[in-house]
């Protein structure tokens, strides 16, 4: 695993794919197109050999990169995979070449700027090389900053590619002050991080940001953090974290953002970008501070229950059918923070899960929600009615796609979703119970969105919508098949992290809740 450097190879094959698209020629838009999709393809290639050669019984972190970088600062150009990061490598690699293919168009409306196709999909490429190092870098100074960096090319996503209208402009800079000002606190945190080491009573010669030597070094208790200081230092990457992922109250971004991009674009920045915020809550904020993650873990369980109801009853209301769509992720990210935070086998195991089925999921609903209004230039719900008599298909793959929103099972996002329910049950039982209200208002919200939108008479509005095309199909089937195949058969992305989440709670010394009398004495009869 030491000799081909697979993992820098993975995350600089999109950035060297974008400086090659930028390269080619303003007026070959189809060649940048190509160039994108090929580089995207080969980058699947690369994260697909580097799955076949992963161990999920070898050591927890694997094909680890060590250089030296700031010596001055005790931070390393560090990279290593675990089975919580190989699943999301996974899922970002899947969705870039089919968010590319389905944004094929976009971009090319700019015609007042000659290369806007090309710095189009160019930044998506950006996006894509940034989150896959967020997910690979094992230095925590390393992370933070393309943590950060990753805002840069999504802003402009939003803000100079979405939707006509000044509304894109505003949603774009909401959701850069929202995240910079997280990242702001963040860095606090990170200096305080290299302060600990460095003291007196730390075990290092001099500070340090390796992320591998500083939770061993806690879950020994060679490293000693007085209470105040790591409950402070807890809430200033939390905090970050929660906005990216995002968590009530620190939300309100995302709706205004996802409705205002191009459906490509909320894909993107839904299902893979805001999953480096739940994920570093795995990573950073249990492994760093055990003791302050058990102490603010009641207050981040009450806040992902909120999220949870919240999101759903938000959704109900809406009338713009790409708004409901963000607010059922804001419900769907509660469960994830929610099966995070329980710190049991089953639902940390359920909440990785989670990430990649809300990917694929959400990717399915928005793409196809996408194409529908692209093809009438209207969000609103009440404008439809009737969709599946003039367009069987496309009606046919958006209810799929909505029931595995609601987590029909049979379906991928189920599992993860049982499996968060029975891992926060056994240690948070009126949280689970709480949250089980998401159930039916999931049913309502999904069923409700598609009897008027796809069934009853046909409205004028739809008299004359087009089924799939070739191209939409390409996208839509594989994200279909995936949801089928892992709702009936999730076992090997389980046999992958499952490992992982033991390590996990290993490192932060929090084994599962030992069975009740009642019911070992169950298990007896």
């Amino acid at each position: 695993m030491n000799g081909f450097p697979w993992l820098t190879a993975l995350w600089l094959l999109p950035l060297a794919g974008a400086v090659a698209t930028m390269a080619t020629p303003a007026h070959r838009r189809g060649l940048a197109r190509s160039i994108a999709l090929a580089v995207a393809v080969a980058t699947l290639v690369v994260a697909v050999v580097v799955a076949v050669r992963f161990d999920p019984a070898g050591p927890q972190y694997q094909f680890v990169e060590s250089r030296s970088w700031i010596p001055a600062f005790g931070t390393r150009y560090e990279l290593g995979l675990d089975g919580i990061a190989l699943a999301l490598v996974l899922l970002t690699v899947v969705l870039v070449p089919l968010l590319l293919v389905a944004g094929w168009r976009d971009g090319a409306s700019e015609e007042r700027r000659p290369r806007a196709t090309h710095t189009y999909v160019a930044l998506i490429l950006v996006v894509e090389s940034m989150v896959l190092m967020s997910f690979l870098a094992l230095d925590i100074l390393l992370f933070y900053v393309f943590f950060e960096a990753m805002l840069i090319p999504m802003y402009f996503l939003i803000g100079g590619f979405g939707q006509p209208g000044p509304g894109r402009s505003r949603a774009a800079v909401k959701f850069l002050l929202y995240n910079l000002f997280g990242g702001l606190i963040m860095l606090a945190a990170v200096i305080g991080v290299y302060v600990v080491t460095a003291g007196a009573d730390s075990p290092f010669a001099s500070g340090t940001f390796d992320l591998r030597a500083i939770a061993a070094a806690v879950a020994s208790g060679d490293l000693t953090m007085n209470a105040p200081v790591a409950n402070a230092l807890f809430l200033g990457f939390m905090f970050a974290f929660a906005v990216k992922a995002p968590l009530w109250p620190l939300h309100s971004w995302l709706p205004d953002a996802a409705v205002q991009a191009t459906p490509v674009s909320a894909v993107l920045m839904m299902a893979v970008v805001d999953k480096v915020g739940t994920f570093a809550m795995l990573r950073y904020s249990l492994q760093l501070f055990p003791d302050a993650a058990q102490y603010f873990a009641p207050l981040v369980i009450t806040l992902s229950v909120v999220s949870i109801v919240y999101g759903a009853l938000l959704a109900i209301a809406q009338t713009d059918v790409m708004r409901l769509i963000a607010y059922t992720s804001i419900s769907h990210f509660g469960f994830i923070v929610l099966g995070v935070f329980a710190m049991t086998s089953q639902g940390q195991s359920g909440s990785t899960l989670y990430m990649v089925n809300h990917g694929i999921s959400t990717a399915a609903l928005m793409l196809v929600a996408g194409f529908l209004v692209s093809r009438t230039g209207t969000r609103v719900i009440a404008d439809y009615g009737g969709v599946q008599k003039v367009a069987p298909l496309l009606a046919g793959t958006f209810l799929i796609a909505g029931l595995a929103t609601l987590s029909l099972p049979g379906l991928a996002p189920f599992v993860s979703e049982f499996l968060v329910f029975v891992g926060t049950y056994t240690r948070y039982p009126v949280a689970a119970v709480l949250a089980t209200i998401a159930l039916v208002l999931a049913a309502l919200y999904v069923l409700w969105l598609y009897q008027r939108m796809m069934t009853g008479p046909v409205t004028d509005g739809s008299k004359h919508i087009r089924d799939l095309r070739r191209r939409e199909m390409v996208v839509v089937a594989p994200l279909i098949a995936l949801l089928v195949v892992l709702g009936v058969y999730p076992k090997p992305m389980l046999d992958v992290i499952t490992p992982a989440v033991a390590g996990t709670l290993t490192t932060i010394d929090r084994p599962d809740p030992a069975p009740t009398a009642a019911e070992q004495d169950g298990g007896a009869r």
